[in-house]
């Protein structure tokens, strides 16, 4: 990813990251919930600046997270000498979440709020933080309103922030998080209906990380029972569109257990199981 610098005016972004300190000062004492990527990493290292040790990046332990994310994350934390901490998550043991409804990330975020709720109950601490930007609201996103729920702060959208924004400011603060591709969690790769299982999301952390020691950056694998559906972004695809590599996909994707094996030649878009949501919604 090109450098924002020159397409972001740098005095406005400026205000609002001086903005966004204001607000975590105002705080005193934060719970980060922190999963490693570029908004919740540049939100943890402000807090971090702002803070100190009085802001904490908690981590869920959970099957929805991918391990190689975990390392990303502890590499992160030791890095800028962020206090961290992980904290167990009992979603799958929640039939809400695992039938796997269109509300199944409200059910996700709301055991994950609950817990960082009973942590910092335990530390004192009254405020939780989580990594939404201005952007966010443009697509379905019941996660949010178990943020609103349980009252979890979003200072980067409340300064204003998008998402271009936030990577500039992290490029600008030498962070390594700044072009980190876009990643939800591994949940979000099964079909609503489909039940969501600690058995099948592995499956898909398996073929993702196969697809990362292919070479691709931007990706996901999309699980459809015995058929797997695999996004890659547009300016890669010609790597993917080969008969080698069809047949390299084929020999990873049958090794896991699939018995199909598909390339989206949409290629890859950030939440394309919403769509059947969206065709839902415009019959009459």
């Amino acid at each position: 990813m090109a450098a924002l610098t020159g397409i972001l005016d740098d005095v406005q972004l400026r205000q609002k990251e001086e903005r966004l300190f204001e607000i975590l000062k105002g705080m005193g004492r934060v719970i980060v919930a922190f999963s490693g990527g570029t908004d919740s990493a540049y939100l943890a290292w402000a807090a971090r600046r702002v803070l100190g040790e009085n802001a904490i990046a908690v981590t869920a332990n959970s099957a929805s997270l991918p391990n190689s994310h975990k390392r990303e994350a502890e590499a992160f934390v030791a890095a800028y000498d962020i206090v961290h901490e992980y904290i167990d998550t009992r979603e799958f043991e929640n039939p809400k979440f695992s039938q796997n409804n269109p509300d199944r990330c409200f059910h996700c975020k709301d055991e994950l709020f609950t817990r960082l709720e009973e942590f910092g109950q335990e530390r004192g601490i009254a405020h939780i933080i989580y990594g939404v930007n201005t952007d966010d609201s443009g697509d379905y996103r019941p996660g949010q309103n178990a943020a609103f729920k349980h009252k979890v702060a979003a200072p980067l959208a409340e300064a204003g922030m998008s998402k271009a924004e936030i990577r500039e400011l992290s490029r600008q603060a030498g962070l390594p998080t700044w072009d980190r591709p876009a990643s939800a969690c591994l949940s979000s790769r099964i079909p609503y209906g489909t039940p969501v299982t600690i058995e099948n999301v592995k499956i898909v952390e398996n073929g993702e990380e196969q697809l990362k020691s292919l070479g691709f950056r931007q990706f996901r694998v999309r699980y459809h029972g015995e058929l797997a559906r695999i996004e890659i972004a547009r300016d890669e695809m010609p790597r993917a569109l080969t008969m080698e590599m069809a047949g390299r996909l084929t020999e990873v994707f049958k090794g896991l257990g699939f018995k199909f094996v598909t390339l989206d030649l949409q290629g890859y878009r950030t939440g394309s199981l919403n769509e059947v949501l969206n065709l839902k919604k415009k019959q009459p």
